[in-house]
């Protein structure tokens, strides 16, 4: 069994918020974690939904400006929020960087140095990190939805289109819907991945979809002022290629809001209860 250690928990509608910490083999790290269990997890594994950060974020930011325990206990969602990058003293970084290193993983697995030892954020989502929480949790993997925000859409997508048999559902809050061209982005795969674009595809979304990878539907809610909306988020290319993959994509685009909390916790129950629907 992976060990673990409890930061803090919390009771909250019922269900328990808690906080943990474990050793990560895979970023070579300790790495930190939130875990909302509802009431229902008392009686029955439940389904587990996880929700991937964005940019400069930790765990903390959704858990405490995402406003999802009222209904994820509701419902007897399980959500987890992992970080979104490996962090301590001895891990690479470039501080005056908020679009890379600590805070900006992109949830990819890292091939150059020095960041490849640590900055392995694909394979923690999907291989380290579910057998821990299967392991420590009250969880029926058999069930499982993925969604974020931003940075985290990305990851979301992507990881959902690479695993359609593990995740029965998707969505995401103004995701970075191309990083390979995006200006946020591309910079960011660089030195993760290297300078050959061909190494990016199986980070980006609207590559993997032209790759023939599928998804049974997506929901994505955007901010028409958001002020990432052109060069960053670029929804309209997410939108041209599920169109030509035929995948069903809602793109909802939300007049006035921009890219903050605010604009991802108004629009939160929306995507819990699109997740249940399919989950259930």
């Amino acid at each position: 069994m992976i060990p673990m250690k409890t930061i803090s928990t919390e009771k909250s509608h019922g269900g328990v918020q808690g906080v943990y910490a474990h050793r990560s083999e895979t970023c070579d790290c300790d790495m930190t974690l939130a875990v909302y269990v509802p009431p229902q997890a008392t009686e029955r594994p439940c389904p587990v939904l996880w929700y991937l950060s964005g940019l400069t974020c930790t765990h903390a930011n959704v858990m405490e400006k995402g406003e999802y325990r009222r209904l994820a206990a509701e419902l007897g969602l399980v959500v987890v929020c992992p970080d979104t990058s490996p962090r301590g003293d001895d891990v690479p970084d470039e501080p005056d960087n908020w679009q890379f290193g600590k805070g900006a993983g992109f949830y990819v697995d890292a091939t150059q140095e020095p960041f490849a030892a640590n900055y392995r954020m694909h394979s923690y989502i999907v291989g380290e990190l579910p057998r821990l929480i299967e392991e420590r949790f009250p969880v029926d993997m058999s069930r499982q939805g993925i969604f974020g925000h931003s940075m985290g859409g990305h990851g979301a997508i992507t990881i959902a289109l690479k695993n359609p048999d593990r995740f029965r559902s998707c969505s995401a809050f103004a995701p970075i819907s191309h990083p390979s061209v995006s200006g946020w982005s591309k910079p960011a795969f660089e030195k993760y991945l290297g300078s050959d674009p061909a190494a990016w595809r199986p980070y980006d979304a609207c590559s993997l979809i032209k790759d023939g990878h599928r998804f049974p539907e997506i929901l994505v809610d955007q901010g028409t002022a958001d002020s990432f909306l052109v060069d960053g988020l670029r929804p309209q290319e997410l939108q041209t290629a599920c169109s030509g993959a035929d995948i069903p994509l809602v793109m909802r685009m939300h007049e006035g809001y921009g890219h903050s909390y605010f604009f991802i916790s108004t629009f939160m129950e929306d995507h819990l209860r699109w997740h249940w629907e399919r989950l259930k």
